[in-house]
């Protein structure tokens, strides 16, 4: 299997996941009651932390929680959409690539005048998807951090 093979596999398996798990979500929301309630008590610094690290997600902190509880019952890693807007920027460009080697292909299979890309030229797509996808495992393996943590790494 090509390392390009390799890594659209992993980009789609990534996306099957992460629409399975939003799709869930969904599904699971559409059916249930919205006037479903559960009341907890929370210690005022636990509380600080809750509105914290909602506000850092961008979502309410009882959607927070509500999340969190699901992400950790269910065994899930929910994707926030500034990472998966990430991730389908990095979809994209693979794609980009992709049509372009296509495009090459496609001329020199029909023996039309082909201007193949140099050793160099090669190398540099494969620093690109190398680096797509050290990006999107770097992007997985923080979202499962921030789920841990609650806080999404600021370096990452």
């Amino acid at each position: 299997m090509t390392e390009s093979a390799l890594l659209k596999r992993l980009v789609e398996l990534m996306l099957q996941t992460a629409n399975a798990a939003q799709g869930s979500m969904l599904d699971n929301e559409s059916r249930a009651p919205h006037n479903s309630r559960l009341s907890i008590r929370l210690a005022p610094d636990d509380r600080r932390l809750l509105r914290e690290r909602a506000l850092a997600r961008g979502i309410p902190a009882a959607t927070y929680l509500s999340i969190l509880a699901r992400a950790h019952l269910r065994g899930l890693s929910p994707l926030p959409k500034v990472e998966l807007l990430a991730l389908e920027r990095s979809v994209s460009e693979l794609g980009r690539l992709g049509r372009n080697i296509n495009q090459i292909a496609r001329a020199a299979n029909q023996g039309g005048t082909v201007s193949i890309p140099g050793r160099e030229d090669l190398r540099a797509m494969l620093r690109v998807c190398e680096g797509l996808r050290d990006h999107v495992k770097g992007l997985l393996q923080a979202n499962l951090k921030s789920w841990r943590q609650g806080y999404a790494d600021q370096d990452a």
